[in-house]
């Protein structure tokens, strides 16, 4: 079984790493995620914060934590945004360990609760997640939205 260890990028190598892994995903600048990973460097809150897992010197999977993930329910925070596990490591459950392990980080700065917006309909509840509602993005449209209580 692999043991799969999560990255917070620090290093400015990190940094742009990931930027760029998570910018060819979701067609964002890098530049947002860097700007994003470097405020989470001197963050006290705990948000932004991003994670990612490398296997072979390449990211194979990560995601962020960031106050808003372009939607209009601002009382809805933080987020869970950008999650992304490389097709060929899907279902071994890496997008588990990376939820659990924002929790966590979450839970350690004393926010207990988290939201994440998706188009999936099943995956978030079975790692834990309930459903919120249906709740409008910036642009207009519906996209439905989970919750989480980050401690027991």
């Amino acid at each position: 079984m692999t043991t799969y260890q999560i990255t917070k990028p620090e290093k400015s190598s990190e940094i742009t790493k990931a930027a760029v892994f998570f910018s060819q995903k979701w067609n964002i600048p890098p530049e947002a995620y860097i700007e994003s990973m470097k405020d989470s460097l001197v963050s006290k809150s705990g948000v932004p914060a991003w994670f990612y897992i490398e296997l072979q010197n390449e990211i194979i999977a990560g995601l962020g934590i960031i106050e808003n993930d372009f939607h209009k329910r601002k009382d809805l925070t933080p987020n869970i945004c950008a999650v992304y596990v490389r097709e060929d490591f899907q279902g071994k459950g890496i997008a588990k360990i990376l939820l659990n392990a924002a929790c966590s980080h979450l839970s350690e700065h004393n926010i207990s609760d988290v939201y994440l917006i998706t188009t999936h309909t099943e995956f978030y509840e079975h790692c834990g997640f309930d459903f919120y509602g249906n709740i409008e993005e910036n642009d207009g449209n519906m996209i439905r939205c989970y919750h989480k209580k980050t401690k027991s």
